[in-house]
């Protein structure tokens, strides 16, 4: 079966294919120049792309094919005269039909046909705790959505350097679900928040078991976000960014990092690490992975996974290098192509 990537980067995106033969074609880029920070093909078809500028800012456009793109005009913003300024959008997912966006400043804006308009969320948007929301190292960022598809009124986001919420009744009220996280700057007012998640995964039969990995470690709730608990046994480093899930085995990845004052590979090794046990346990799986020198790191949207069997992970990386497991981290495929730094991997059969 073949697979497309669309690969985000600093200075445009691309298009890279394999056929049923698993060879790679690259195309691109597209949007040239511009920060291509989010992509979604959208359920009813068609594609959305999240574009930034330090210049221009941020931007949505459409495409019926991915090959040409129309841009939105009336995209996710907050009001004139608002302090808070709509610098990126970090995220894209749809659900039931709806398109969520996360922007930073941190914020959730949802469009009910395909992109094309956008209205604030503002349970989340004007929370009772946004005089405490503190910024990490990236900014002020909604990154992560998940859904309850159990119950349509569900859902969860995650804000770094925040935490993560839960709404229980469609987006008018978020409650913060933090209990158990070490955070990572407290805050004299609303103890809930001060955590900074960097990524969210979630079980597809059991919505309620999420795996987070925050900046203090890695994480585990089976109670939908009620509690936490460390599930970091085996891993190298607890610090690090994606964390992703493959819906067909249930086996969990990541991609730790040297401390957060180095943010490096672990002793100049690309490694991928990998649990079978819902996080119980973790165990290398890099066969094929740069060995040595390797400094670049992967970030929290530029890691993906298909959900075929057997299944395909995908990764990029901040040298701009492009890495393919068609096995389940089994063994790995270093794509002859140097990139801008990647930001967005998303992967479609």
């Amino acid at each position: 079966m073949s697979v497309r990537l669309l690969v985000g980067t600093a200075k445009g995106g691309f298009w890279v294919t394999s056929d049923d033969r698993r060879q790679w074609e690259v195309e691109g880029p597209f949007f040239k120049g511009w920060k291509v920070t989010a992509g979604l093909r959208l359920e009813g078809g068609g594609f959305v792309a999240a574009v930034a500028s330090e210049i221009y800012g941020p931007a949505i456009f459409l495409s019926p094919d991915g090959e040409s793109w129309e841009q939105v005009e009336d995209g996710p913003a907050y009001p004139d005269g608002d302090d808070r300024r709509l610098r990126q959008i970090w995220t894209l997912r749809e659900n039931r039909g709806t398109v969520y966006a996360g922007v930073q400043d941190a914020g959730v804006f949802t469009s009910g046909d395909g992109g094309r308009s956008w209205q604030p969320v503002p349970g989340l948007n004007e929370h009772e705790t946004r005089g405490g929301w503190m910024p990490g190292a990236g900014g002020l960022c909604c990154h992560a959505f998940l859904f309850d598809h159990n119950d349509p009124d569900r859902m969860w986001c995650g804000i770094s350097a925040v935490g993560v919420f839960r709404t229980d009744d469609g987006g008018a009220t978020w409650i913060p679900k933090n209990r158990g996280v070490y955070w990572a700057h407290e805050d004299e007012e609303f103890k809930e928040i001060g955590h900074c998640v960097h990524g969210l995964a979630q079980d597809p039969d059991d919505p309620r078991r999420i795996y987070r990995q925050d900046h203090s470690g890695m994480y585990r709730s089976r109670d939908g976000g009620e509690s936490w608990a460390r599930n970091q046994h085996g891993l190298p480093s607890t610090f690090g960014f994606p964390v992703v899930l493959d819906a067909a085995s249930r086996f969990l990845f990541s991609v730790p990092l040297e401390a957060d004052q180095y943010r490096l590979p672990v002793g100049g090794a690309l490694q991928v690490f990998r649990s079978m046990d819902g996080g119980d346990s973790w165990d290398s799986a890099s066969a094929g992975l740069p060995e040595v020198h390797a400094y670049g790191g992967v970030l929290r949207g530029a890691m993906a996974v298909d959900n075929l069997e057997p299944g395909g992970v995908y990764m990029g990386t901040t040298s701009g290098t492009l890495h393919v497991s068609r096995d389940l981290g089994g063994s790995w495929t270093n794509l002859p192509v140097i990139l801008p730094r990647i930001l967005h991997v998303s992967v479609w059969a």
